[in-house]
C-alpha cells in the first residue's frame, strides 16, 4: 500500500472529525473518508448529537461507489448500536469495503476490539494505529468518561 497516500486520507480523517468536537454529545467525533487511491468518494463525521455515524454517512454519500474502496477512520468502527441500528463494522462490511485503515482504538463496549475484529472474519483487510498519535487529542476526554 502507498503509505503517503494513506497518510494524508487520514489526516483528512482526523481534521473532519477535529471540526465536530464538542457537538457530538457523549459520542466521540469521528471523521471517515472513503476513498479509492486518490479519489475521495465521501467524507463525513459524526452528526451534531452524535447520530448518524461518520461511517454510516460516508457509505451512504458515497453509495454502490463504495463497493472495492478503503475506509479511513480516525476511530475504530463499532460492533454494536444502543438504537439496534446495524453497526459501522456491519455497513461497512455490506457495503464491499475491502480495506479499512484505523488510527484508534474505540474501548467503549460498543466496540473495544470487536468491529475490528469482525472486519476482518468477514475478509476485510485492516490496519490499525495509523496515526493513532495524531488522532489521540481527539478522544482523549471520550477515553476519560469511559
Amino acid at each position: 500500500m502507498d503509505r503517503a497516500l494513506d497518510e494524508r486520507m487520514m489526516r483528512r480523517a482526523i481534521a473532519i472529525a477535529r471540526a465536530r468536537l464538542g457537538q457530538t454529545g457523549d459520542n466521540p467525533a469521528v471523521g471517515c473518508v472513503i476513498a479509492r487511491g486518490d479519489d475521495v468518494l465521501a467524507e463525513a463525521a459524526t452528526g451534531a448529537g452524535g447520530r448518524p455515524h461518520a461511517e454510516e454517512q460516508a457509505l451512504a454519500l458515497a453509495g454502490d461507489a463504495a463497493r472495492g474502496a478503503t475506509a479511513y477512520v480516525s476511530l475504530e468502527p463499532c460492533a454494536e448500536r444502543s438504537s439496534g441500528a446495524a453497526s459501522c463494522s456491519e455497513r461497512l462490511i455490506a457495503a464491499g469495503i475491502v480495506r479499512v485503515v484505523i488510527a484508534g482504538a474505540d474501548p467503549s463496549a460498543k466496540a473495544s476490539g470487536r468491529g475490528e475484529a469482525r472486519l476482518r472474519a468477514a475478509g476485510v483487510a485492516v490496519e490499525a494505529g495509523l496515526l493513532a498519535n495524531e488522532a489521540e487529542p481527539l478522544y482523549a476526554d471520550y477515553r476519560r468518561r469511559l
